[in-house]
């Protein structure tokens, strides 16, 4: 079976604003996840490419737009209609060398700023968690709740990526 693409996905954001609980438990999961898959393998490994980018690009892509998961919160806080855009180009990632860190560093830095965006998540008052604007490219309206929602898919996106190449190396 051919794998969906990211930018193909398809999102219904139907649940409660109360969810955002359960959805704080996925994305405090991720960095525990990460190292769970990369334990035992050598900085060499991680930075083999597999279609497209190696471990280490992926966990260093998930720092990179970690910013833009945070500015979209900062942009529900201020009312705006709309959220900031993604950079599809991923140019933050693809010119950071991120085969050049050790992946020590790369789960440091996960790792802290996935805690600045939880926290931000959790400081969330009652009148912004109903506040909807529109999400420029899925062209839909997102609340906070959908927001750590879709970082959480796109987490399990990149997770899974990260297990296919480790899959495809070492099998």
């Amino acid at each position: 079976m051919q794998r969906t693409k990211w930018t193909e996905r398809n999102f219904c954001f139907d649940f409660p604003e109360g969810w955002i609980y359960n959805i704080l438990e996925r994305l405090r999961g991720t960095h525990p996840r990460i190292c769970d898959l990369v334990k035992g393998y050598s900085n060499a490994s991680l930075s083999e490419y597999m279609a497209g980018w190696s471990v280490k690009e992926h966990i260093g892509h998930l720092t990179d737009v970690e910013e833009l998961h945070a500015g979209r919160i900062d942009d529900l806080l201020m009312r705006l209609d709309k959220l900031r855009s993604a950079d599809m180009t991923n140019e933050k990632t693809n010119e950071a060398n991120h085969n050049g860190n050790d992946i020590e560093y790369h789960l440091l830095m996960f790792e802290k700023s996935r805690n600045h965006f939880i926290k931000k998540l959790k400081n969330i008052d009652d009148a912004t968690h109903v506040y909807k604007a529109l999400h420029p490219r899925l062209q839909v309206m997102m609340r906070p709740v959908d927001v750590a929602y879709f970082t959480a898919e796109h987490d399990d996106h990149h997770l899974a990526s990260i297990q296919l190449i480790l899959d495809n190396i070492y099998d």
